[in-house]
């Protein structure tokens, strides 16, 4: 069965298509990824500019003509923490359908928690007894602790790497970003699993084999060598895509927090993101 996912994040915009024969038989067949970059217009003003509406409508033209071609038999395609703050998300999410006929959920800030876990989960990746979930986007962190398979508590933060970039990660939600590690991750000795594009080229830039962890102390080396370089410099010197060398930095810089304030050491990797999570999702919720 051929299924299709597309992530609508602050930063990019990620089509999946993916063959599932079964809960361990996946295979991806093509991932394309836009840089839409719509926090950037979402955490400054507010709303989506008409110019990045008119990109974002093309973006989901080709989404939709690629799922064609591959003779996709279902979907599904969640919006995240930009599209969760703008003012005109639903209007623009309405225009989408109208001219594509591509039906996009807002989901909230604790369902992206949820269907990322549940993700880790189906990988077989709950081996430890307390395990910390840590996804950071371009508009939000979500944080989900597990003890023993049963959740413990989840909170979705306004701190992403747009929102740092452009200083518009407020004192308060990082305030209460470091009260939640301090309150919960203390507690317990937490695996911590991170997810996204930011921790994953983090992680191939460690050259680490599978498996095994990025410490807090390569992060911390990572980001004292990254931070003073021009955006041109990390392109060329690190071979980084332009939007990711804008994002890398801020991405660093909440991971360092957050590893510091819940005494976390080391962070595993499994390069598993929201994109993969929806489609075994809807897999699991439509076909098993």
């Amino acid at each position: 069965m051929k299924l299709a996912s597309i992530d609508i994040g602050s930063n990019a915009a990620r089509l999946l298509i993916a063959e599932i024969k079964s809960p361990t038989d996946y295979s991806k067949l093509n991932l394309l990824r836009i840089p839409l970059q719509l926090g950037f217009d979402v955490f400054e003003t507010g709303k989506i500019s008409p110019e990045k509406t008119e990109t974002f409508v093309k973006t989901m033209q080709v989404f939709k003509e690629l799922m064609e071609i591959y003779k996709v038999q279902d979907y599904r395609i969640c919006a995240t923490s930009a599209m969760r703050d703008a003012s005109n998300s639903a209007e623009v999410a309405a225009m989408i359908e109208t001219e594509t006929g591509l039906k996009i959920e807002i989901i909230s800030g604790d369902e992206e928690a949820s269907i990322l876990y549940e993700n880790h989960v189906s990988s077989n990746l709950n081996d430890e007894p307390f395990q910390a979930f840590v996804d950071v986007g371009g508009g939000s962190t979500e944080i989900t602790l597990y003890g023993n398979q049963q959740l413990i508590q989840k909170h979705s933060f306004n701190v992403g790497t747009i929102r740092v970039l452009n200083d518009h990660s407020s004192d308060f939600e990082w305030h209460q970003m470091k009260e939640f590690c301090k309150k919960y991750l203390k507690t317990e000795r937490f695996q911590l699993i991170g997810s996204g594009g930011n921790i994953n080229k983090i992680f191939s830039m460690s050259k680490n084999k599978d498996g095994q962890p990025v410490s807090l102390n390569y992060i911390k080396k990572i980001h004292s060598i990254l931070e003073p370089l021009t955006l041109e410099e990390r392109i060329h010197q690190y071979n980084l895509r332009e939007d990711r060398a804008n994002v890398i930095v801020p991405a660093l810089h909440i991971y360092m927090h957050i590893m510091k304030w819940g005494s976390c050491d080391q962070i595993f990797v499994p390069k598993i993101g929201l994109a993969d999570a929806i489609v075994k999702k809807l897999y699991a919720d439509k076909y098993m």
